[in-house]
């Protein structure tokens, strides 16, 4: 348009880029093939896919489109293609973690352990030996199950008696809690009858 004369600046400008847009348009399809090739043949060879694939695409392609012009033309048209292609590998990845997500808090995971103290088990804990820590209440015998020769009935109806709560056998050995170990079995051993 600069170039056409007064009042034929429009068309002049239209025709200029009839003209040479297959110019232009066979340029850069040649560029961006021999980019291509270039860039699949260093992953090819490095075996993997980075930044510098493409870094070096750009300054192999710039320095072999040149060959025709010298050596020298070569090396600075690879170096600003090099430079190029950085700068846009750059502008990707700071564009790519500044669009980012912030990373996802990491849960809490409550370590196993006994259960808190309150009450009257922080009198019982404070007069517990250093090292043992209080019963709890996973570690109580089971209730046993009622004989086989007693009636069930009754206890339907609120009429059986109330069993008490049986101790620790004399044999049972208390051992200090350990924080990470499961909780203890009941020893069945020779009254193994009364539990079926």
């Amino acid at each position: 348009m600069k170039n056409s004369p007064s009042g034929a600046r429009f068309r002049g400008g239209i025709d200029s880029i009839r003209r040479e847009a297959p110019k232009i348009g066979g340029s850069f399809a040649v560029w961006g093939g021999l980019f291509s090739t270039f860039d699949c043949t260093l992953l090819a060879l490095r075996k993997k896919e980075d930044p510098w694939n493409s870094i070096g695409a750009g300054a192999l392609t710039g320095g072999f489109l040149q060959l025709r012009t010298g050596l020298r033309s070569a090396a600075r048209s690879a170096a600003f293609g090099g430079v190029l292609l950085g700068m846009i590998e750059g502008v990707g990845i700071l564009l790519t973690r500044m669009t980012a997500p912030p990373p996802a808090p990491v849960p809490m995971v409550e370590m196993p352990g006994p259960a808190p103290i309150t009450g009257k088990g922080m009198a019982a804990a404070a007069e517990a030996p250093v090292g043992l820590a209080p019963s709890s209440p996973a570690l109580e015998m089971p209730e046993p199950v009622p004989e086989a020769g007693s009636s069930w009935l009754p206890s339907w109806f609120g009429g059986a008696k109330k069993e008490e709560n049986r101790a620790p056998q004399a044999g049972a050995q208390v051992l200090p809690d350990d924080r990470f170990a499961p909780p203890a079995m009941p020893d069945f051993g020779a009254s193994e009858a009364q539990y079926r």
